[in-house]
């Protein structure tokens, strides 16, 4: 089985304050992997180093086959990732429509320049359709609602065929209705047998779906925990993780947490 993500012993210092220590992760092609910790955890950090936005100050990191240090990687290896998160949001052109916007991930861009063909224009058609967006295509971007633009903006991530998708906190802001309609497109990605690896990053525990069978948890930038979610996610190791009481219940195959009242 092919590796995606293979991270031994990696530690990330900026300054004077320890970012990442010693994180050892593995990640499987066709394995669906949630990230999950609580904010300042680091989980932040860790992405930007899948993303080789920076490498490690010690360790070793492999992401999709490209190892980090021996050769100049960023640029490919970003191209082979899809990566949808409020950074990426922020920085899509005002003028732009839903489609446009799909549209440009063909080419990595933030902003639809380059000509398209007809093979591209009809990809993002039908990707904008799966994902239940075809009705507002030729809206301004910035004009939907916050669960239609995450849509549309893992669209985009999808248009370059992405060996790895990495979904950053995408229901954040999002009503419960909206949220649970975005849960199930991402599970629908997640149980197509040739797309991509899926790494899902929450502090919320109520969002990991039945497709994500994998999980990490991160603590002061350290792994807490990895493995098998529903093994690891039980009411006592959760109140080893936050150093409170919780109770964690099963409930259609989903995840509920609560803290105990004292």
């Amino acid at each position: 089985m092919k590796m995606i993500v293979e991270l031994e012993g990696v530690s990330r210092r900026r300054d004077d304050k320890l970012l990442l220590d010693g994180v050892d992760w593995q990640v499987q092609k066709g394995e669906h992997w949630v990230l999950y910790g609580l904010n300042g955890a680091g989980k932040t950090s860790l992405l930007d180093l899948i993303n080789a936005y920076f490498f490690p100050t010690e360790g070793k990191a492999t992401v999709l086959g490209l190892e980090f240090g021996k050769t100049y990687l960023a640029e490919k290896l970003r191209s082979q990732i899809g990566f949808v998160s409020a950074s990426v949001q922020q920085k899509l052109p005002a003028h732009d429509n839903a489609y446009e916007v799909v549209l440009s991930g063909a080419f990595a861009s933030l902003g639809l320049y380059q000509e398209t063909s007809e093979k591209i224009d009809q990809k993002g058609i039908d990707i904008l359709r799966e994902l239940g967006c075809l009705g507002y295509a030729n809206r301004n971007y910035h004009t939907l609602s916050q669960g239609e633009q995450q849509r549309v903006l893992i669209g985009r991530a999808l248009m370059a065929d992405p060996e790895l998708l990495i979904l950053d906190e995408p229901t954040a802001g999002l009503d419960f209705i909206a949220r649970e309609e975005l849960l199930e497109s991402i599970a629908a990605i997640a149980k197509k047998p040739n797309g991509p690896t899926i790494i899902y990053v929450t502090h919320h525990i109520e969002e990991i779906m039945p497709e994500f069978n994998k999980i990490l948890l991160l603590k002061a930038g350290k792994v807490f925990a990895s493995g098998n979610t529903a093994e690891l996610l039980t009411s006592g190791r959760l109140s080893d993780f936050f150093d409170v009481p919780v109770n964690l219940v099963w409930s259609n195959e989903r995840p509920l947490l609560s803290k105990v009242q004292t």
